[in-house]
């Protein structure tokens, strides 16, 4: 019996330490590239298991994991790596992986040529895969297709820009954007918006007109021997972009194609709903908003307690004649006021084609309204591309584009009071900003006030 009991005793020993051995532990590390830039949005999971998570913007990432479990890595442009989880930290070099477009790359001077005859860094991307989730600005569709192109987004506003840094940035004070070509000619993409951290307005980057349902497939040119051609402009690498054009057959095709896509705000501030606007907790009177009556002059809301019977003169009393209303809190002001943005797109083309000849035109056009009352952003192009034999060892072809892009309004940015989004974060919290979006009805501040002399 005591022998039994020995032997027992050893196998539960025996158990605790296996399961010791493989108890889960939080592992972490920092995801580079073949230049040890950190990549951003990597796939990290535990091999054979549904968990996993993904890298933040420096690389970096977290996940729990045995000694013994494998952890799999994966990235678009990226050769897939697994490593065993034995350290608790691991740091990982990931290496490029090429992406075919039918084995053809387009390089400088739009001359075609196999993957595996080009000794620089160069990947393509269908064009098709421009429309797949359509993006209102061409930048945007090429985030997460190729590797090594970092693409920022500067807002999710309606005509907002774009910036694409292939490799990472090689100065602080310069240009460190890709250069764009269009069937061999060098494409302006610079913003001219006067945006920055005290107001403005953002603007489009020339790329954001282009009509994705007119490339026929982009090419990203990495390393300086493959700009070499387009001189110093291209030293940060290029981008490529080959158009459509008409088909060597004897048919006319017209198509016709149309999308709608509809964006919400994802993830808003948390406020506090616990007291209202001014500065002192013992009274408030609105007069003109400029500091004309009681603690109204302040856009902190470190007022008295909302939602505790109170009643005070407010901007909106002259409703009801100039009397006090309720004091209370309006918990869903900054998600009541954002609207849904809707982006509709339209595009017609005609090819046609025979022996010696062909021709492609397109129409196309984009209206956005933003989820910002009031904004909207509109574009229309048209583009053409023809080609005709003149001999056996002579031809011509000709490539036209037109942009037309305008806006009434296009929100603006950076710390400045004419910005909606960053009024949020000192506005009022007892203030009901739909109310609000009716200002062309309301009533204005009388003349020789503080309020009406700041307009």
């Amino acid at each position: 019996m005591k022998t039994k009991l020995n032997g027992f005793l050893t196998l539960f020993i025996a158990l605790l330490v296996q399961i010791s051995f493989a108890q889960e532990r939080i592992v972490t590390g920092v995801v580079t590239d073949n230049s040890g830039m950190p990549i951003p949005g990597v796939n990290v999971l535990v091999k054979g298991t549904k968990l996993g998570t993904q890298t933040d913007f420096d690389g970096k990432f977290s996940i729990s994991a045995t000694p013994t479990q494998t952890l799999v890595f994966n990235y678009v442009g990226m050769k897939s790596q697994e490593i065993v989880a034995s350290s608790a930290t691991i740091n990982v070099k990931m290496m490029d992986a090429a992406v075919e477009l039918e084995g053809v790359v387009v390089t400088a001077l739009g001359v075609k040529k196999s993957e595996k005859a080009v000794t620089y860094a160069a990947q393509s991307v269908k064009g098709a895969a421009m429309t797949e989730a359509r993006e209102s600005n061409l930048v945007n569709a090429l985030s997460g297709r190729v590797a090594g192109v970092q693409v920022t987004n500067s807002s999710g506003a309606v005509g907002s820009s774009s910036r694409i840094v292939l490799r990472g940035a090689s100065t602080i004070t310069g240009n460190n954007e890709a250069l764009f070509v269009i069937d061999g000619v060098p494409f302006d993409n610079t913003s001219y918006g006067n945006s920055g951290s005290g107001g403005g307005r953002d603007l489009p980057n020339g790329a954001a007109s282009i009509n994705p349902d007119d490339i026929e497939s982009v090419t990203v040119l990495k390393g300086p021997t493959a700009a070499a051609l387009y001189g110093i402009r291209a030293s940060k690498g290029v981008v490529l972009i080959n158009t459509k054009s008409g088909k060597k057959k004897d048919k006319f095709e017209v198509s016709f194609n149309t999308n709608t896509t509809f964006s919400n705000p994802l993830v808003l501030p948390n406020f506090q709903n616990s007291y209202g606007q001014g500065a002192t907790s013992d009274y408030f009177e609105f007069v003109d908003g400029a500091g004309g009556g009681y603690n109204d002059g302040v856009d902190e809301s470190w007022g008295p307690a909302l939602d505790r019977g109170l009643e005070f003169v407010q901007w909106d009393s002259f409703k009801n004649g100039g009397l006090p209303t309720p004091w209370v809190s309006h918990p869903n002001n900054v998600k009541d006021f954002y609207e849904t943005g809707v982006a509709q797109t339209n595009n017609v083309s005609i090819v046609s084609g025979g022996e010696n000849s062909n021709f492609r035109l397109s129409v196309g056009n984009s209206d956005e309204k933003g989820m910002i009352p009031f904004t909207e952003f509109k574009k229309f192009n048209v583009g053409f591309n023809g080609n005709m034999n003149l001999g056996k060892k002579l031809s011509a072809g000709i490539s036209m584009t037109y942009f037309n892009n305008k806006s009434d309004n296009l929100p603006v940015v950076g710390y400045s009071s004419q910005n909606v989004v960053q009024q949020f974060i000192w506005s009022a919290r007892n203030v009901n900003f739909s109310d609000l979006k009716d200002w062309r009805n309301l009533p204005l501040a009388g003349a020789n006030t503080p309020a009406a002399e700041l307009h």
